[in-house]
């Protein structure tokens, strides 16, 4: 893994949050991988940065304009990278990029990006204010 090439030269930016596998069950009419499989898995990683940040539930309320920039394929590794951009009272902004390790080759390419917005959520449900104490420095 450590020796995988990114085919831009770029990187990917933040931590390394949720890695999986693209099976053929995910695949859209064409073949290649539902672009709905691939926004799923950046929820959910964006989801588990969230929890952390915010110390409890939180919920997606939106997330900015995103386009696919490259297919992902049955067998690629997908990788999904998270970065908190911003944190408010009860929302905070987390950067989401996924990228495919490409199946047998050691090409690693930049697949979508997107920033989701979160809210901290009590167990009924309402915002709650993101503990000051898991405030990130930006």
């Amino acid at each position: 893994m450590g020796d995988t090439k990114a085919v831009s030269g770029a990187e990917p930016r933040g931590t390394l949050t949720v890695r999986t596998i693209a099976m053929p069950a995910d695949t859209n009419a064409n073949g290649d991988i539902f672009g709905g499989w691939v926004l799923s898995q950046m929820d959910k990683a964006g989801g588990i940065a969230g929890v952390e940040q915010a110390q409890g539930r939180v919920a997606t309320v939106a997330l900015d304009a995103m386009s696919f920039i490259r297919p992902v394929r049955v067998g690629d590794v997908l990788c999904v990278y998270t970065r908190v951009a911003s944190i408010g009272r009860t929302s905070m902004e987390i950067e989401v990029e996924a990228w495919a390790r490409r199946f047998r080759v050691q090409i690693r390419e930049k697949v979508t990006e997107a920033t989701f917005t979160f809210v901290a959520i009590n167990d009924e449900g309402r915002p709650r204010p993101i503990p000051t104490s898991s405030r990130i420095e930006t």
